[in-house]
């Protein structure tokens, strides 16, 4: 008898060994896939690895954030609420294996921001405190996290920007939202392309922040930089296209 439960132990733990270590071979994979720029093959080796173990942190917080990418390509609203809603339900799963994971929390505030971006005035507002909060849990667990830092420039920036009908909505929902300045967004951003330089999104963001505050020598500068850079993500080409116009409408 002790023998037959050793055998069925050393079976099970064979078993486990075995899937842990395909799971971690499907984890390099999908990376390598979405470094080729095919986020959609990335996105369903993603949801194989998850069938086989749905606590794979890497596999989860890949899927949230290539969720919130592919689903801001969509061209239809529903469409992109969709996908962000499973962007959100993927870091949801993420923070459930491990709150204390800077990605978890930067992939809730993506998706939370990109939640944010296409909602209506108290959509935007409820959205917005939880994309500032899961920014700085981010940063909080990972002073390095660049993109951590990126989000929290986008939160300065949109709150700075809110017209009145959206602060006064936050001012009647939530008693009004923290300061967000431009100075803040400037420096965020700065921060993030000190920690990546080759992050080309937030090149864009930057050099829109700067725009904004009438230093159009230094959004000049930002955008050229940005055009010299190698493409990464599927989106950095159509970014790296936005930067050239913007370039051209300041020149």
């Amino acid at each position: 008898m002790l023998k037959r439960i050793m055998a069925v132990c050393f079976l099970l733990s064979a078993v486990l060994y075995v899937q842990a270590q395909s799971a971690s071979e499907m984890v390099a994979e999908a990376r390598q896939l979405e470094k080729q720029m095919k986020e959609s093959e990335a996105f369903e080796k993603d949801k194989e690895i998850l069938k086989i173990q749905p606590s794979e942190l890497d596999a989860l917080n890949q899927a949230s954030q290539l969720c919130s990418r592919i689903g801001n390509r969509q061209k239809s609203k529903d469409d992109k609420i969709s996908y962000f809603n499973l962007a959100k339900s993927y870091a949801e799963q993420a923070l459930k294996v491990n709150p204390n994971s800077p990605e978890s929390n930067l992939s809730m505030a993506i998706a939370m921001g990109r939640m944010a971006l296409i909602s209506g005035a108290k959509d935007k507002v409820a959205a917005s405190k939880e994309v500032k909060k899961y920014a700085e849990l981010s940063i909080k667990f990972n002073p390095s996290l660049a993109q951590g830092y990126h989000v929290l420039g986008k939160w300065n920036y949109e709150v700075a920007n809110l017209n009145a009908f959206e602060r006064g909505a936050a001012k009647m929902l939530f008693g009004g939202l923290p300061d967000g300045s431009l100075a803040n967004a400037i420096s965020n951003y700065e921060k993030c392309r000190q920690l990546d330089p080759a992050f080309i999104l937030n090149y864009y963001e930057l050099a829109r922040a700067y725009k904004a505050d009438d230093q159009q020598e230094k959004a000049i500068e930002v955008l050229k930089k940005a055009l010299t850079l190698r493409s990464i993500t599927q989106d950095d080409a159509s970014i790296k296209a936005d930067c050239k116009k913007m370039l051209d409408d300041l020149q």
